[in-house]
């Protein structure tokens, strides 16, 4: 039986799950379905994903949507079923939704049984796809662009964090490629002195043999790869829009995450990264000026059709005495904003020294969020298997 987690639900029906799943079920609390998988993982005790997640009808119709649609890019090895009336229009909405089955929410116990099986069974082919039991079979990792229409809003940071947060959940599986061509300072945001720069890993041996490659690499003691900047913005410019394909095309073979920090704007580079993205973070500072930006860049990105389907909003240096709220900016740019980190005197210092505040060991406001924008992407598709595995190997 897969492991389900169960949302939205009376007692009555959490008794028929309980009984379907053999009691292998962790019952969420009750209240408001959260839009945000990240959210919806942190009310997971002991942290492992589950296998399905079985909505029950209490929930908001809207709320299951949004919830389903975002699990479907960030979280494609978790199958949703949702205990609704089967309507035509509702098998519509779910199906665009990711959800793969419908239930009634008068379903009977052998019912509920059948339905968590077929779902335990598409989750386990997903995951077969997405990432091989076997560690030694390969995979295309996720390209994740982090850009901004404008500097100073906190890129390079935020950037060097997403990589050391996933490099906790992906041990020498993540890399961080310094794409700011002119003025790119990834290695003084994580203390490195590089043998070799941009210029260096896309002209020379490293194009042609990916084993090459990472001896190209400069390694940070976390276990993060870096590509790091170039030398000086003359160097930078000989790197053009097709090498960066390349390289990202050759980065995403060999590692899990490739996290991207561009430049400000939509440079040729940068719209190479956005081309090859699997993700994009879009990153703004939340002030007038940059909120305006970002909603510029975002409709020319639309109108290219470059915004790929993991697509993450990020507001920062938030702070409650600018005069914006959360609300102004998500009506300004015309979509939602995922995730909102605070201002924060503990961000510079820990930048000076070159340690990410994530490597830090600091508790802050800032942390908290950044690490809620990790698991974005760490939770795809599954981080700890190990139950999965040992179940489903004991049941073959």
């Amino acid at each position: 039986m897969s492991r389900v987690v169960l949302g939205a639900a009376d007692e009555e029906l959490v008794l028929r799950v309980k009984e379907a799943t053999d009691g292998d079920v962790h019952v969420l609390p009750p209240g408001r379905l959260p839009a945000d998988p990240a959210r919806l993982f942190e009310q997971l005790v002991d942290g492992e994903l589950p296998d399905v997640l079985l909505i029950g009808p209490a929930a908001a119709p809207d709320a299951v949507l949004a919830l389903a649609s975002r699990l479907d890019v960030q979280s494609p090895g978790i199958t949703v079923v949702l205990m609704a009336e089967a309507s035509p229009q509702m098998w519509q909405a779910a199906m665009r939704s990711g959800i793969r089955d419908l239930l009634s929410p008068s379903a009977d116990v052998l019912t509920i049984r059948e339905a968590v099986e077929r779902a335990g069974a598409a989750a386990a082919g997903r995951r077969r796809v997405l990432r091989p039991v076997e560690e030694t079979a390969r995979y295309t990792g996720r390209v994740i662009t982090v850009a901004s229409p404008k500097g100073g809003v906190g890129k390079t940071t935020v950037a060097s964090n997403l990589a050391i947060g996933l490099t906790a959940s992906a041990p020498q599986s993540t890399v961080l490629v310094d794409l700011d061509v002119q003025f790119g300072d990834v290695a003084s945001a994580l203390g490195l002195v590089p043998e070799y720069a941009l210029p260096d890993v896309v002209h020379g041996a490293a194009v042609e043999d990916t084993m090459v490659l990472k001896t190209f690499l400069t390694q940070h003691p976390s276990g993060l790869y870096a590509v790091c900047g170039a030398d000086s913005p003359a160097a930078g410019d000989t790197v053009s829009a097709a090498d960066v394909s390349r390289l990202l095309t050759s980065l995403s073979r060999e590692f899990r995450y490739v996290v991207v920090d561009t430049a400000p704007g939509l440079s040729e580079q940068t719209l190479a990264a956005l081309d090859r993205a699997t993700d994009v973070v879009m990153l703004s500072s939340m002030d007038v000026p940059g909120v305006r930006g970002l909603r510029k860049e975002l409709d020319v990105l639309r109108e290219l059709c470059m915004i790929p389907a993991g697509r993450h909003v990020v507001m920062n240096f938030a702070d409650v005495k600018g005069g914006l709220s959360v609300r102004d900016v998500e009506t300004a740019i015309g979509t939602g904003v995922d995730v909102v980190v605070p201002r924060s005197a503990a961000v510079p210092p820990t930048t000076n020294q070159g340690v990410p505040i994530l490597a830090s060991g600091r508790r802050d406001p800032a942390v908290k969020e950044l690490r809620r924008l990790v698991a974005r992407f760490a939770a795809t598709p599954i981080v700890r298997p190990g139950r999965y595995r040992a179940r489903h190997r004991a049941a073959s």
